[in-house]
């Protein structure tokens, strides 16, 4: 059996290196994982007016989230912090209060940047906004990957060894730790 996984990609931008990554940890991905690369495009900002007949690209997103075996954000770091487009997300995945769609979804964590410091904030933002609305969140490894911006040719393929062999430490564990929470 292979669990389905909703890679959430924190970053709107067509060329941007969370969607590489991503697209990069679903090619690499054990037989026993199957990545859905999410954008977030077209979800609407969250309004609680609406809670009470939500638009159809929340439901959708929602239910793409509750069908899923586990959850796994890969995201940039905005000003210290995460991209707006993905607290959103967060914010409509959660709701309606107490029926979280991320609730008891194994989650990971991978943040990246091109800079030295590989979104370290984005992913602790992530890690204090998180509990009581996510299933459990995996500890270890913690990824944080620096100086992405060469890791990729023109074609958006990862070309980065050291980069590869990270990811796939990290897709074996977070493998283990989907199965181990789905068990």
């Amino acid at each position: 059996m292979a669990y389905q996984i909703v890679a959430l990609v924190g970053s709107l931008r067509k060329e941007s290196f969370s969607l590489k990554i991503a697209n990069a940890l679903a090619r690499l991905a054990p037989p026993s994982l199957k990545l859905d690369v999410t954008t977030l495009h077209g979800i609407s900002f969250f309004n609680q007016d609406l809670e009470a007949n939500p638009p159809a690209d929340w439901v959708a997103f929602r239910e793409k989230l509750q069908k899923s075996h586990g959850v796994l954000f890969v995201t940039p770091e905005y000003n210290r912090g995460i991209p707006g487009v993905l607290k959103n997300a967060i914010d409509v995945g959660s709701r309606p209060y107490g029926k979280s769609s991320f609730l008891e979804k194994p989650t990971g964590i991978i943040s990246n940047s091109p800079g030295p410091l590989g979104g370290v904030n984005a992913a602790k933002s992530l890690q204090n906004i998180l509990p009581g609305i996510s299933g459990t969140i995996m500890g270890q490894p913690e990824t944080y990957l620096n100086n992405v911006g060469d890791a990729f040719n023109e074609k958006g393929e990862l070309v980065k060894e050291a980069l590869q062999k990270v990811l796939e430490q990290y897709l074996t564990a977070f493998a283990a730790f989907v199965q181990k929470q789905n068990a």
